[in-house]
């Protein structure tokens, strides 16, 4: 295994990663904004209301995108790791 092998597959899986996490960091993100705005116009400040909707839109986010992140992961595995554990 050389050197640049490594790089290119440790370079190739933070792109998956980050790929595979952005669904997830984006819902997070735009709920998170949109609770704090609603709490900013309202001057509600109870801290269950930023965190139970956070969280409901992450799961639906997730289940959405589960087979994106699931089939994204094989492929990187089949294509990548398993032929090079193997010795192709």
């Amino acid at each position: 295994m050389t050197e640049e092998l490594v790089f290119d597959i440790t370079r190739e899986a933070l792109w998956i990663g980050l790929m595979i996490g952005a669904p997830l960091l984006m819902t997070a993100l735009i709920v998170g904004l949109l609770i704090g705005l609603l709490q900013a116009l309202t001057s509600i400040q109870e801290m269950t209301l930023t965190f139970v909707p956070k969280i409901g839109a992450m799961l639906i986010a997730f289940w959405m995108s589960m087979g994106f992140m699931s089939l994204t992961l094989i492929a990187f595995y089949q294509e990548r790791v398993i032929p090079l554990i193997a010795g192709n």
